[in-house]
């Protein structure tokens, strides 16, 4: 693992943020931007070595949002183009 990835490493296998996750899961079961089942909890404000050990950005509901898996991967890695039915490239 990098060594700049291991603070979140340690935060997302804490216990405070699996409590965290799954409460916020039960109060959010649908994608809040799609409506399908959500899979993800995604913080808007991202976690930063500054901001991680405060609980108002990394615990906060109101820093959070249901995501399904989809939606959750446009968010981090957002598909830049796409191809049409015929395999032509469509910006």
């Amino acid at each position: 693992m990098k060594e700049h990835h291991s603070f979140a490493y340690r935060f997302y296998v804490s216990e405070a943020w699996k409590r965290c996750r799954a409460s916020y899961l039960r109060k959010e079961p649908l994608c809040e931007r799609c409506e399908r089942p959500a899979t993800q909890v995604h913080h808007k404000i991202r976690l930063t070595v500054d901001n991680i050990s405060d609980p108002s950005i990394s615990l906060s509901f109101d820093n959070l949002e249901a995501l399904c898996t989809e939606c959750h991967q446009q968010e981090h890695h957002p598909v830049r183009w796409r191809c049409d039915e015929f395999g032509h490239v469509e910006l």
